[in-house]
């Protein structure tokens, strides 16, 4: 068994304050490389595997794999984090994605939906990386300075993210012109993608900087918070009871699940409902980028607000977003200009749920329980996002894109509602 490594007690003669700006830096160039493979290989996941299903219900379970996919890699790159540091999670994470992507490749070459499937529930590990990028970023923030560290990585994957989707295209027309299948090329492009954020990570993430943390503040390796001498499930029994004693930790967890899964819901189906609308795959490819932009675009403005008045404003705010954006797409019809409006609100409510929930969740619990907590925060969004995928594509084959819409307004109207009531009781206590 490999041991943990040592954190020492005594300050470190680093300059926190260069480790962060060089952190942030690599964090960010991470994130731009892995957001293109994201939006290449998951974003259009529902269509490639409506193409080799031909059923609008199972490609509703495109989405359900790679969310379950970053949910199952969640605690495995959380207790991993725990013991060797962000950069060893990190790793794990992106290296899964490339294997999946790989396996993908060999899914279309076959035709097999079940094997793609299966391949995406791998790729999935890229949004576990993902979301384990910005919790690194909080690591060594200064106080009161968390949502926008965090805030700036979340940002740094626009650029990705929003012209990967356009980039599917072209690689599908390279991998024709090598005489392989076109939906091949966006899966191979995203493979290495992935890789070189890989690369990143382990040549740039020095200082470690959840370790540099660790050796600043004291703080050690507790064996029931980040599963350095536990299982998964004794990290995940730790998790939770850190999570239930934190009322303000409960209430970012359900923020984040909340907004998560109306964002998975939406975005999965919105493919597939405009290619009922007989939308070429270039328009569909830049709704989904104006989505992600949203998601990404405004987000160091998220941060700023969240640091500057409060998590709990920013998190009702969120949630009036995701209504508005479920009003917008689900009373569009097929008519693009209004669905896309929708979307981008849609990764607007996303952004303000997530970068705040996040920054209101890693500040409410101690530094030694952060990776296990943070672990956990991202199993609980992934599972609540594939549950959330998988029922809309039931719902979209049996009833409409409407109804799917209808759903996820009623569940961020009673969210809102909690968070308001729990406001107001702050208030007058």
């Amino acid at each position: 068994m490999t041991s943990a490594p040592r954190v020492s007690a005594r300050p470190t003669t680093v300059d926190l304050r260069q480790a962060q700006r060089r952190t942030l830096g690599v964090l960010a160039m991470a994130q731009i490389i892995s957001g293109i493979g994201v939006a290449v290989g998951v974003a259009l996941s529902s269509l490639f595997v409506a193409k080799l299903s031909g059923s609008t219900a199972i490609s509703g379970l495109a989405g359900t794999a790679t969310v379950l996919g970053a949910a199952l890699l969640a605690l495995p790159t959380a207790r991993t984090t725990g013991r060797s540091g962000r950069r060893a999670g990190l790793t794990l994470a992106y290296g899964s994605a490339v294997a999946g992507c790989v396996i993908a490749v060999v899914a279309v070459l076959l035709t097999s939906w079940p094997l793609l499937l299966a391949a995406l529930v791998l790729i999935g590990g890229a949004s576990a990386g993902n979301l384990s990028a910005r919790y690194s970023a909080t690591d060594l923030a200064p106080e009161g300075h968390a949502a926008r560290h965090l805030s700036l990585v979340v940002w740094a994957a626009t650029l990705g993210s929003v012209t990967g989707p356009n980039l599917a295209e072209p690689a599908a027309d390279l991998a024709e012109s090598l005489s392989i299948a076109r939906d091949a090329g966006p899966f191979a492009l995203a493979a290495v993608t992935f890789a070189v954020s890989t690369i990143i990570i382990n040549l740039g993430l020095r200082p470690d900087p959840l370790l540099l943390a660790r050796a600043t503040s004291g703080a050690s390796e507790a064996p029931g918070s980040d599963g350095v001498r536990t299982s998964l499930l004794g990290t995940l029994r730790d998790a939770w009871g850190t999570i239930r004693a934190i009322p303000a930790a409960r209430r970012a967890l359900g923020a984040i699940a909340v907004s998560h899964t109306a964002m998975v819901s939406i975005m999965s189906m919105t493919p597939v409902h405009l290619d009922h609308g007989h939308a070429g795959i270039s328009v569909i490819g830049i709704v989904i980028s104006l989505h992600i932009a949203g998601m990404y675009m405004l987000s160091p403005l998220v941060g700023w607000l969240a640091d500057r008045i409060g998590k709990p404003p920013v998190l009702i705010a969120a949630m009036v977003l995701l209504l508005i954006s479920a009003a917008l797409a689900g009373t569009a019809g097929y008519g693009v200009p209004q669905i896309t409006a929708g979307l981008f609100v849609l990764g607007l409510g996303w952004s303000f749920g997530l970068v705040a929930g996040s920054a209101m969740l890693s500040e409410a619990v101690p530094l030694d329980r952060r990776p296990a907590v943070q672990g956990l925060s991202d199993l609980t969004m992934n599972v609540c996002g594939a549950t959330g995928a998988l029922l809309a594509g039931a719902v979209v084959g049996a009833a409409s894109f409407a109804a799917l819409t209808l759903a996820i307004a009623v569940l961020v109207i009673l969210t809102g509602l909690a968070l308001v009531r729990v406001a107001i009781h702050r208030k007058t206590v």
